[in-house]
Order: C-alpha cells, then structure tokens, then sequence
C-alpha cells in the first residue's frame, strides 16, 4: 500500500514539474513569439509606401526622382452611401487609373474599359475582410480634387509618389524600374532600384485595425496609423556626359553595322567605378510593362557569352607571370593549323607566320600561336589564373541581376578544352567579369570590386570605399603585356580606325554564337576590350556587339565604335594628343 502512495505521489509530482516547465515555457521563453501570432490574428495591416529615394548621378543631377501622386482609399465603416452608389461616382474619374492597374498592356475599346474599371472598383468596395481598403495609386492632383469635391464620407485620399525619370531611358538597364509586388506595394526590380530596395524604400507607414475570430473587421475596434519615413537618395559614379556620348554612340553603331544588340561598360580602374554602362535595345523604365520582359535584364551583368580572341589578353598574362613565355619567345607551330585532339585550329583568315614571336601572336590574333602559348603554361596553371582573374565567380557589383558562369574543374578539361580556351572559345564569362579582369591589368595587376553607387544619403552619409579584391599579376608583366596590347592596336587588324597619338591597349574578339550544340556559320559577338592612355590609364571600355550586319569581325565592328567612344573620352578628360 505504501509503495502504491509512494508510486502516486511520484506520478503528481512530475506531472507538476511538467505543467510549470510547460507553463514557463509559454509564458516566459515563447511569450513574444505568442504576443505576435496573436496580434497577427486579431489585426489587419496595410502598408502606405514611404517617399522612395531618389538616384543621382556623379554630379548630382536625378536621374530617378519622385512625382507627386495621391492614394485615394476607402474607410468601409464610415461609408454612407451604397457601395453600388460610390462605384458610379468614383468611376468617371478614377476609371483610367482603375483600368492601368488591372491590365496596363491591353488596349480594349473606352466602353469596355469604363465597365470593366467599374467591376474592379464595385469587388473592392465589397470586400467584407477588411475596414480600410486601398482605391487606386498615382492619382493626379485634378482626381484628388474631383474626389474631394464628391464629398463622400469614408473615401479619402492619401500623398503618394510614383518613379519620374528626367532624362527619360537614360541608363535604363542599370537603373531598373519599380513595380508592385503581390500586395501591391512599390517594389524595386533589376539593377539599382532592386540592389539597394532596403535604402530606398524607407520605412513604409502603417495601417492596423482590428478584426475578430472569423477574420471580419471589428467596427468599434482599435484603428492605428503609422507615419512613414522617406528612403535614402543613391548618388552613383555614372557620369551624366559620358553615358550620354556612350548611348549615342552605341544607337549610331547599331545602325551603322546593323548589329541586333549593343552593350558598352566604362570602368575607372584604379577604383572600380561604373562610370557608364549601357545597353541598347533599351525601355522606358516609366513604362516598362509596354516592353518585352527580356529588355529588363541587364545583359552585362547577367548575360554569359564566349569572349572570343579578347579573352587572349588574361591566357597571355597568365604566360608571361609564370615565365612560361616571353615577348621574344618563338612559336614553334605557327607554319599552318594545328591538329588537337582529332579537331584542326587553324587562324582567323587562314595566314600563318612560322616561327613569329609571341608578341606577333596577339598582334596578328593568331589561334594557333596562343595553343602554343597555353600549351607552355599547362592546364594546372592556365586553370589557376583563370580563377585568379574572376573566372567562373561573380564581380560583386551592385547591381541585382549579376550572374555567373561556372569554371569547370580542371579534373574534366581534356587537350582540346586547353587549346580553345586560349582563344576563348568554350569558356563563358559576362562583360562585366571580362572588364573588371582587364581593369586589373591597367590598375598594375590589382583588382578592384566594380561600383556603381558612391554615396548613401540620409539621416548620415555613407561614403563606399573602394574594395580591392586581390592582386593577380605583377606589376612587370602589367608592363610588359601592356606594351603588347599597344602594338596590337597600332598595327593589329584594327589599326586604320585607332585615333592617332594616343597610345591605347586593347584588343578585339569575335566569337561564335553556340546553338544546339554548335556553332552559328553566319552570327557572331564582335567585341574589344582595351585601356587609355596605356601609360596612365584614366579608363578601361568594353563594348560588345551581337550579331553585326556588316561585318563579322570585331576590328571592323566593335572596334572602330570603341574608337569613336574613346575620341570623345579624350577630349572630355582634356587628354591631348602626344608624339612618341
């Protein structure tokens, strides 16, 4: 009997510590979390957007500002009036505005469009879950006076804002847009606006009331409004002149040689700055659901490409920072193709020179002199630099659609997959990896993260500092190399369009399109890529074609069109002319 009380009383006295461990823990370790499931449960919230930051360029000058609108909202307890009764007068003056958000591309007849911003107009006011409700966005001042003047009791109207873009498509695919996210709340998409989303926002207002157990609006419950804080302005590195001469340039070049596409990138390269980047066709960022969703991508960032002979530049640094090769070095097999691996590389325009040296070999942009420098280096190495200078990896710049692609591992690269990679063929990158690994070579072999934004204003200012990545070649082979570049320019395939007295590094690239597996006869991507002055640059220029009319080949393309740039350049930074 007494090993039975003494069971019992064991048996109460768990039971007891259990219900105080359960009850400490509901009411002491879990009481916040249990406090917002709560509120979430008895409050309704909606969100009034907070003024969005506004985007300078490096002069100051708002490339993205604000134009005032107005919110005109429904307080469904205070209504007085049938909700069919407010429909009909609200109709005429909010249906333009009720018709863009429900179908902003289609273009139905004025009638159709009336019935159908009335139909939209009459659901909202019916909904039974919730007292405040949203009307319409973007109202214009004469709306918000016609509703005012209704004098219709529980419609309101609220300031608002929507994105206003003074120089109109101006740097449109590094910009982004702002749309509406699910609850119709202003959301930033692509490039800037979508990076920095959190610092332009600002902190939204709020609006909370109560509602009961089934979900329905408590009438006589608490109704709260929060004021909403402005987001922080953006200044960025993009020089207003510059991306102006850049979008001409490029609009007049993609006529000129009937390319379908155009991409051109500035980068400052001893720190990094985006000071122009543009890609034609563009859209209207005011308009942007009018364009095809593929414009909205930035293709410098997010679009992958094989480089073609530009990518000799980063192979041939490789070379000379391992010793593997030297200016003088003679190629070997330069007397006719080459056989790899059951493929046959031959040159460009099928000449060869035996035995040229290596400094020929990116002059002439010669395949098989850059299969004999790449087989000097050996897979180990070659991968080695590759992933040195960004290959496969992201930049890091700030902008939201940056993609990468992958480096495969040395273990799967075969003899072929070394001998094309030297002539970039195989390999993918984008044209801001591309950029940012010359700029190392024009910066003496440091690489820097590219920038686009250099100041944060609001209550403080922040200043981004310029971020250095690493070093990737030394400062003897930035010269030596850089020496290379210059003679490739002056009396390389593209030299009848270099602008004379001014010495400039660069190098062109024409690379097939793959398609299903093979390469494209016919489209290519003519490109070059190259810095000025060489012996002190000021700025490193990648611009990129896709699929030329006129020609094929970078060095009557792409070339000429980053020739022309760069004159404008000189004598915007006041570079003169020099004899050497």
């Amino acid at each position: 009997m007494k090993r039975r009380l003494n069971f019992l009383l064991a048996v109460l006295l768990l039971t007891t510590v259990a219900i105080v461990i359960r009850l400490f823990y509901w009411q002491v370790i879990a009481a916040e979390q249990l406090v917002v499931l709560s509120e979430s449960q008895l409050q309704e919230t909606y969100e009034i957007p907070a003024m969005r930051g506004e985007i300078r360029t490096s002069d100051g000058f708002p490339l993205v500002t604000n134009k005032k609108t107005f919110l005109v909202y429904a307080y469904l307890p205070q209504l007085e009036k049938t909700r069919e009764e407010v429909a009909d007068a609200l109709n005429p003056i909010l249906a333009s505005l009720m018709f863009q958000e429900a179908s902003p591309s289609a273009q139905p007849a004025l009638t159709s469009r009336e019935n159908e911003a009335h139909e939209a107009l009459l659901m909202k006011l019916k909904r039974q879950d919730v007292l405040w409700i949203p009307l319409v966005r973007n109202a214009q001042n004469w709306q918000k006076k016609a509703v005012e003047k209704l004098e219709i009791k529980g419609i309101g109207t609220e300031f608002s804002f929507r994105r206003e873009y003074p120089e109109a498509s101006m740097a449109a695919s590094l910009l982004g847009f702002v749309g509406s996210d699910i609850a119709g709340n202003p959301k930033g998409y692509f490039g800037v606006e979508g990076h920095y989303g959190l610092e332009l926002k600002g902190r939204p207002g709020l609006v909370r009331h109560e509602k009961d157990a089934s979900g329905k609006p408590i009438l006589i419950g608490n109704f709260s409004e929060l004021e909403a804080k402005d987001g922080r302005n953006l200044v960025l590195h993009l020089d207003r002149a510059i991306q102006r001469i850049v979008e001409k340039k490029l609009q007049e070049g993609l006529e000129k040689y009937k390319a379908v596409r155009g991409e051109v990138v500035i980068l400052e390269p001893k720190t990094g700055a985006v000071i122009a980047m543009a890609s034609l066709p563009g859209y209207d960022p005011s308009q942007f659901h009018r364009y095809d969703e593929k414009l909205y991508k930035n293709p410098v960032v997010s679009e992958a490409y094989e480089p073609g002979s530009a990518f000799k530049v980063l192979v041939m640094a490789a070379a000379l920072e391992e010793g593997a090769v030297k200016p003088e070095t003679r190629c070997t097999i330069c007397d006719g193709p080459v056989n790899i691996g059951g493929y046959t590389i031959r040159t460009w325009n099928d000449e060869y020179h035996p035995e040229m040296t290596v400094r020929e070999v990116i002059q002439y942009s010669d395949n098989v002199g850059m299969v004999f420098t790449a087989s000097k280096l050996g897979l180990a190495k070659l991968h080695e630099y590759l992933v040195r200078f960004g290959i496969g990896e992201k930049t890091g710049i700030d902008l939201e659609e940056e993609t990468a692609a992958s480096l495969r591992p040395k273990e799967e690269w075969k003899e072929i997959d070394i001998a094309t990679a030297a002539f970039g063929q195989g390999i993918a990158v984008t044209g801001i990896q591309m950029v940012r690994a010359v700029a190392a070579i024009a910066n003496n072999g440091i690489m820097m993260v590219p920038q686009v934004v250099q100041r944060v204003e609001g209550d403080r200012t922040v200043e981004i500092q310029p971020k250095i990545v690493k070093r990737v070649v030394s400062e003897e082979t930035v010269e030596i190399l850089t020496e290379m570049l210059v003679n490739a320019v002056e009396n390389g395939e593209a030299q009848w369009a270099r602008p004379k007295g001014f010495k400039i590094a660069g190098k062109t690239g024409t690379s097939q399109i793959p398609v299903a597996g093979h390469y494209d006869e016919e489209k290519t991507i003519a490109s070059f890529i190259g810095f000025a002055p060489a012996d002190d640059p000021k700025f490193v220029m990648l611009v990129k074609l896709r699929e030329p009319g006129t020609s094929p080949w970078g060095s009557e393309t792409a070339a000429p069109l980053w020739f022309s740039i760069a004159k404008d350049l000189f004598y915007y930074y006041g570079i003169q002319p020099q004899i050497y």
